[in-house]
């Protein structure tokens, strides 16, 4: 049981100090020397592709992880019946992060609303069908309560 509450502190912990470092991703791009059209790094060469350089290129590519990072760890880590709902941004998160990589700056954001429609429609339907499944035993918990109330002090 100590090791179990040891590793949840830890991963608790990463996980907070995940969320209070990530807005800081979105500087990055200050590190880079402006019109620049390759960037060498440890990780390999980064080219600025359609982009005017690779200044812009790393901006616009954490201006879209940095919230798709924070959805899915808010996705992962919510117990709540309506966290399926996050499904419908993270698509649209990484689509946008998808086409940010993939295309030049003329065709960036175009296309992925198109294609994020038909995924939220689908999940859309699966959230309306379990809300009003849950709505039913939510209904009959309330009516337990009720009964059980009335049972319990009974009129004199």
């Amino acid at each position: 049981m100590k090791n179990k509450k040891k590793f949840s502190l830890f991963i608790s912990s990463f996980i907070m100090i995940l969320i209070i470092f990530t807005p800081y991703l979105l500087y990055i791009h200050r590190s880079i020397p402006s019109e620049v059209l390759e960037y060498k790094t440890y990780f390999g060469t980064i080219k600025a592709g359609g982009y005017l350089d690779v200044q812009i290129f790393i901006y616009i590519i954490f201006e879209k992880a940095t919230p798709l990072l924070l959805l899915i760890l808010w996705f992962l880590t919510n117990k709540n019946w309506w966290v399926h709902a996050l499904v419908i941004p993270i698509t649209v998160y990484l689509f946008q992060f998808i086409s940010a990589i993939n295309s030049n700056e003329d065709t960036f954001a175009e296309n992925e609303f198109i294609y994020t429609i038909p995924i939220a429609l689908i999940i859309l339907l699966i959230l309306y069908y379990l809300r009003s499944k849950l709505s039913l035993y939510i209904q009959a918990i309330d009516l337990k309560k009720e009964m059980d109330e009335k049972m319990s002090f009974p009129k004199e």
